[in-house]
């Protein structure tokens, strides 16, 4: 299934039905007062975030959408109904613009979380409203308010702790395969992975975390290259970094390279980036090149914080939550004090 995260549609509150112009007609009663009711309120947008939601994949196809309008009044005080509310589903992370200024109108964080959008017309007033000591038989009543019109721009940003980055072909679905119940599709070649994926990582000792694989890294990512710039944005609300990188693979002759490339996308994408808690990952230690090129990669990065593990032989795994629960530990500490 294609991960859809962005959306443009547009949302219209409904109408407020119109007052009634009416008289009382009853036997006996020949000059019968005004007894026209209002009109009911048109119905609300109301956006609603829920974990029944995963992506935007639901406007795909269906763009527009209209809450009902509220009814019309009738005589004998009758007000009209008021029109249901338009209830818009939409999965937790979703940043909701205005798509004409991009104005951000609503960022969804927490499932459960409602927020009313647009609201409906107000209904119209009925005669009965209008009657008066100098104007006893009023025919004048008021039409529905309109609804409103607005059309958004939907960004999905999916909402994880823990965010994995590296370059094509580095293990990062093989990992939260061997961390997690996810199971992202996993293969010997670059861009296997071509959506984002979650998952839940149960520790044992400590509070669970949640992950988020993210397609492979390339060049000119931040610019859009290998579709980067949609996936880039998937990250800027983790708290820690994973940056994992093919062990056996890096150039004996520029050991930090693959390391560079990637974070240099991450720091011309959003300079932030570049200053959340990292972790290095050095997979795919049991092939044959990895000792020799394990040794050349720590001997240029002292100052980095590294662990080695083989995701697809589920090594070092252990240490590897150990370390990430102590950084968001760590980051928590620091968003307290800050």
């Amino acid at each position: 299934m294609k991960f859809i995260d962005e959306a443009t549609i547009t949302v219209q509150s409904g109408d407020g039905g119109r007052g009634c112009a009416s008289f009382r007609r009853e036997k006996f009663v020949p000059r019968g007062g005004p007894d026209g009711g209002d009109g009911g309120k048109g119905g609300d947008v109301v956006l609603v975030a829920t974990l029944r939601k995963r992506t935007l994949r639901q406007f795909q196809f269906k763009r527009q959408f209209r809450a009902p309008n509220g009814g019309h009044g009738q005589g004998k005080q009758k007000t009209g109904r008021n029109g249901d509310d338009l209830i818009i589903e939409l999965p937790p992370g979703t940043l909701v613009r205005d798509a004409e200024t991009g104005a951000l109108l609503k960022d969804l964080t927490t499932a459960g979380e409602r927020h009313i959008l647009v609201h409906g017309g107000r209904g119209g007033l009925g005669n009965t409203r209008f009657k008066s000591s100098t104007n006893r038989a009023p025919r004048h009543s008021q039409p529905g308010e309109p609804g409103a019109v607005l059309t958004l721009k939907l960004e999905l940003k999916l909402l994880a702790d823990v965010g994995l980055v590296g370059l094509p072909n580095a293990g990062k679905s093989t990992l939260i395969r061997a961390l997690s119940a996810a199971r992202p599709k996993v293969g010997d070649y670059p861009f296997t992975t071509l959506n984002p994926s979650l998952g839940v990582v149960e520790t044992g000792w400590g509070q669970p975390f949640v992950v988020a694989d993210i397609p492979g890294l390339i060049a000119g990512a931040h610019q859009g290259a290998g579709l980067g710039h949609r996936f880039l944005r998937h990250i800027e609300r983790t708290r820690v970094l994973v940056h994992m990188i093919d062990i056996a693979a890096i150039d004996p002759a520029d050991p930090l390279g693959a390391f560079n490339t990637v974070q240099k996308e991450l720091a011309l994408f959003k300079a932030e980036l570049a200053h959340k808690p990292l972790l290095v990952v050095l997979n795919k230690s049991d092939l044959p090149a990895a000792a020799a090129n394990e040794a050349r990669f720590k001997d240029q990065a002292q100052d980095l914080d590294i662990l080695t593990i083989s995701a697809r032989n589920a090594e070092g795994l252990d240490p590897l939550k150990s370390k990430i629960v102590q950084l968001l530990e760590r980051a928590d500490e620091d968003l307290e004090t800050a």
